[in-house]
């Protein structure tokens, strides 16, 4: 019998390569294209006018609003859902988060076009309602990722705490406040950080429910499609910042969170 023995470098090298191939080498002609001119000369054109243009501004702006109102809208919905099903002696309750799951296991299209026709019932003509129909749109699509880690969290947590809250004299309310909230608090971060993040990119729920504004998303895209390669770039460059800032934010606060928890515990 053949003995194989790896080391962890060894084993490492598979992905090490394959970080380099679809990580590496893509991000590298991004960082080209977007600090260089058409002919290939180092300029800084594209990050100034990324910020002296106000269609860019506008666009960073409205998504960000987009993702902001999308955001609150999935967790005033997901977080109450996945408080009542964790906290429930239902038998079956994981068949009804079943029902919130199943929606992501169809086409993505088919449940916009489906959402389409509900708006169109309700709304009769949908281009007077752009951004609401972007909002029911975005949640619809990014609700299932803030319900399931905020499930997660909630159904791990342990329900003595509260008994204890409750012994020393907190009502139900000031129990939830003081400690299941707070408890619960890494899995609402990461539910933020599933659903805020792609809202801002989304445009095809855009597109699909008759709203002509742009996001960062479209906003890329139609610098690719006009042959801009040096702009759009510069673009995608400047959004995967915000997105890495934004997750060293999110992901300092759900470890202070963790802490915070762990002594609780």
């Amino acid at each position: 019998m053949i003995n194989f023995r790896f080391s962890r470098k060894t084993l490492g090298i598979p992905y090490a390569i394959f970080l380099l191939i679809f990580v590496a080498a893509p991000l590298a002609v991004l960082v080209f294209y977007a600090f260089t001119n058409g002919q290939g000369e180092p300029t800084l054109e594209n990050l100034s006018g990324f910020f002296t243009n106000p269609n860019t501004l506008g666009t960073l702006f409205y998504s960000f609003a987009v993702a902001l109102v999308t955001t609150a809208v999935s967790l005033a919905v997901a977080y109450p859902t996945a408080y009542i099903l964790a906290s429930s002696r239902l038998k079956r309750k994981s068949v009804l988060l079943l029902l919130f799951i199943m929606p992501m296991w169809i086409n993505f299209s088919l449940r916009l076009t489906a959402l389409k026709e509900i708006l169109t019932l309700l709304e009769g003509n949908m281009a007077y309602y752009p951004f609401f129909n972007t909002i029911v749109g975005m949640t619809y699509d990014f609700l299932p990722f803030m319900i399931l880690p905020i499930y997660t969290t909630l159904s791990k947590l342990d329900h003595s705490l509260v008994e204890a809250a409750r012994d020393l004299g907190a009502d139900e309310r000031r129990a939830f406040l003081k400690v299941t909230l707070p408890l619960s608090a890494p899995g609402i971060i990461s539910g933020i950080s599933m659903v805020f993040l792609p809202s801002m990119t989304n445009y095809v729920v855009l597109e699909m429910l008759y709203n002509s504004t742009y996001i960062m998303g479209s906003l890329i895209g139609s610098y690719f499609t006009a042959y801009n390669w040096h702009g759009g770039s510069m673009i995608a460059l400047i959004l995967l910042a915000i997105i890495c800032l934004f997750t060293l934010v999110t992901g300092g606060d759900e470890n202070e969170q963790t802490g915070r928890g762990g002594a609780l515990l």
